[in-house]
C-alpha cells in the first residue's frame, strides 16, 4: 500500500505495543502527537527497552514544547548531539572546524541549558540545577551551553562580558584560536546588538563556523547575521525526537539528511502549496515513529508532494493563520514583512475580530518604521491575506516559555 513501511520497518517495530493494531491491520495511520502520549511509557515498552532503561542506554527526555504541550521521548543519550556531529563533520563547508577540533560554543534557549546543567546535576549527585559555573553548562568535551536568561532581550552587561569569558575559554582550546557557533538565530542577533550597545565588539572574537537550528529563521534575521559574520553561517532542520533531517550550504540551498529515514508529504488543511511533513524514523531503536505527523510545513519547488523537491521549511502547522484570502505560513508572512522594510527584527502578529489585527514590531536599530515603509507593509499585508493590518512599534516583544518566539500571537 501506499506510504506504508517495508517489511524490514515493520520488522523492526513488531514489539512495540502501539503498532499492535497496525501491524495487525497491516496499515499504518499517520501517528499524531496526542497518540504517542497517551499510555506513556507502556504504549512504548518492550523486553529491549526496558533492560536498556535500566543500564542508561535510553533516557527519558522531553520535547521543547514551543508549539505544542510537552512531549515525553525515549532515546539513547545524546542522540540529536550524535545527529548533529555526525552533519557538522560531514558538511562541506564546515566540516573543517569539526576536523580540527574545534570546540562548539551553544547560544540559544535557556531550556537547553537547564538541560545540560540538570544531567550534570544527576552525575555529580547534587540536589539543585546551577548553571552559573562553565563546568555545569558543559555538555560533554566538545560543547559548552552559554546562555542563562529566558529572555535575550533582557541580557545585561554582566551577562554579556560572561559569555564574552566563555567564548574566549573555548577558543584558546584551538592552536588557531577557532570555534564553532552554534545558535538560535534570535539569539545570536540579540547578542550582537547587545555586544554593541555596550561597546564589546573588541572583546567579541568571531567563529570559523556558524550553525543556527533550533526554530524558524526569519529572511531579515538571517541577512543581518549575513552581514555581521563573514564565516559560513548554515542552517540545521530537526527536532528533538528526531534528530536533524536537513542542511543548509551557506548559500541557503537545503540538501537531505534522512538517514533511517523516510518521508511523505500530504496537503496541510485547504491548501495545494503547503504540505505537512510526514516522517517514518527507525534512527531512534527505542522510539522508532512510524508515519509521524511532525508538526512541520513545507513548499516544495513545483508545487508537488516530492518530498526530493522541498525548497522551503515555511512553519508549523500551530502556527498557520487562517486569513479570509486562504492559509498563511509564518514564512508566506515574512515574506511581506522582509520586502517591507529590512530592519524589522522581532514580530508578532495579534489577530482580532473581523480580518482585523495589530503587528507588533521591533526593530534591528530601534527606531519605528517610517510611515512610508508602515503603510507599505500594511498594504501588502491587505492584499496578500485580506487582513487590514495595523503596524505598531514595540521596544520590546515578550518570548515564549519556551525561549522561542511566536510570531502569531493566540486570540
Amino acid at each position: 500500500m501506499e506510504n506504508q513501511p517495508t517489511v524490514d520497518v515493520i520488522e523492526q517495530v513488531k514489539d512495540i505495543p502501539i503498532y499492535q493494531q497496525s501491524i495487525a491491520e497491516r496499515f499504518f495511520p499517520i501517528l499524531e502527537k496526542p497518540a504517542i502520549a497517551l499510555d506513556f511509557p507502556d504504549n512504548w515498552m518492550t523486553p529491549r527497552l526496558a533492560a536498556a532503561l535500566k543500564t542508561g542506554d535510553a533516557e527519558f527526555v522531553l520535547s521543547t514544547g514551543t508549539h505544542h504541550a510537552r512531549m515525553h521521548i525515549i532515546r539513547p543519550p545524546y542522540f540529536l548531539l550524535n545527529s548533529y556531529y555526525q552533519l557538522w563533520s560531514q558538511h562541506p563547508d564546515i566540516g573543517f572546524t569539526w576536523q580540527q577540533q574545534c570546540q562548539r560554543v551553544s547560544l540559544t534557549t535557556v531550556l537547553a541549558t537547564e538541560h545540560v546543567a540538570r544531567v550534570n546535576a544527576r552525575k555529580y549527585g547534587k540536589h539543585a540545577i546551577e548553571m552559573a559555573s562553565s563546568a555545569m553548562r558543559r555538555l560533554d568535551a566538545r560543547t559548552m551551553y552559554l546562555n542563562q536568561k529566558l529572555d535575550p532581550a533582557q541580557w545585561e552587561r554582566a551577562d554579556i562580558e560572561r559569555m564574552l569569558d566563555d567564548i574566549v575559554a573555548a577558543r584558546h582550546c584551538h592552536p588557531n584560536g577557532l570555534y564553532h557557533l552554534d545558535c538560535s538565530s534570535y539569539h545570536l542577533a540579540h547578542f550582537v546588538l547587545k555586544v554593541a550597545q555596550y561597546g564589546l565588539a573588541a572583546r567579541f572574537p568571531k567563529p570559523a563556523s556558524i550553525i543556527h537550528a533550533y526554530e524558524y529563521t526569519p529572511i531579515n534575521v538571517r541577512r543581518f547575521l549575513l552581514e555581521n559574520f563573514s564565516c559560513p553561517l548554515i542552517d540545521l532542520f530537526g527536532s528533538t525526537e528526531l534528530g536533524y533531517l536537513y542542511y543548509s550550504d551557506r548559500h541557503g540551498n537545503y540538501s537531505p539528511f534522512l538517514d533511517k529515514m523516510r518521508l511523505e508529504l500530504v496537503p496541510f488543511a485547504t491548501s495545494n502549496t503547503i504540505f505537512s511533513m510526514i516522517v517514518s524514523s527507525v534512527r531512534n531503536p527505542y522510539m522508532p515513529l512510524i508515519r509521524y505527523r511532525s508538526g512541520d510545513c513545507v513548499r516544495t519547488a513545483d508545487g508537488s508532494a516530492d518530498p526530493e523537491k522541498i525548497v522551503r521549511f515555511c512553519g508549523r502547522e500551530k502556527e498557520m493563520m487562517r486569513a479570509s484570502h486562504g492559509i498563511v505560513s509564518q514564512a508566506d508572512f515574512d515574506d511581506l514583512i522582509c520586502a517591507a522594510s529590512p530592519n524589522i527584527f522581532v514580530y508578532q502578529l495579534h489577530p482580532e475580530e473581523k480580518s482585523q489585527a495589530c503587528l507588533h514590531y521591533t526593530t534591528f536599530d530601534g527606531a519605528p518604521l517610517l510611515p512610508r515603509e508602515a503603510a507599505d507593509l500594511q498594504r501588502r499585508i491587505q492584499e496578500a491575506t485580506g487582513t487590514n493590518c495595523t503596524p505598531l512599534h514595540r521596544t520590546h516583544i515578550d518570548i515564549g516559555k519556551s525561549g522561542k518566539y511566536a510570531w502569531l500571537a493566540k486570540k
